[in-house]
């Protein structure tokens, strides 16, 4: 007997091909609505804040009110992470560095014209 909770539906012919990013019926899909891109603003205001809640004790630099653009935010992430020589990612249309480096991503982003607050 299979256990039903941990089941995962493959193909049902009631609701068609299931979409293997999120789960759910391709023209139902979540995927497409999550990835929603916005076209990037000539003048661009990005936010700093310090977070250490729920990582352990450890800081993480966080930028947001970002584009949702997911091009835009890994080139972003990138550029940040080789100019301070930290690791970081991308989360929730945010670019999240390892360490307090406000200040030095605040230098960065001015450099490329952002407004930054924060």
């Amino acid at each position: 007997m299979t256990d039903r909770r941990n089941a995962r539906i493959v193909y049902s012919t009631s609701a068609g091909r299931i979409c293997p990013g999120c789960g759910w019926p391709e023209r139902d899909c979540k995927c497409s609505t999550s990835a929603a891109t916005e076209s990037v603003p000539n003048r661009i205001v990005a936010k700093l804040r310090l977070e250490k809640k729920g990582r352990g004790g450890k800081t993480v630099t966080v930028v947001y009110d970002l584009p949702n653009n997911a091009a835009f935010l890994k080139e972003l992430s990138q550029e940040l992470k080789r100019a301070c020589g930290t690791g970081g990612s991308v989360a929730d249309g945010a670019v999240e560095l390892q360490g307090d480096l406000r200040e030095r991503v605040r230098e960065v982003l001015l450099k490329k014209g952002f407004v930054v607050k924060g």
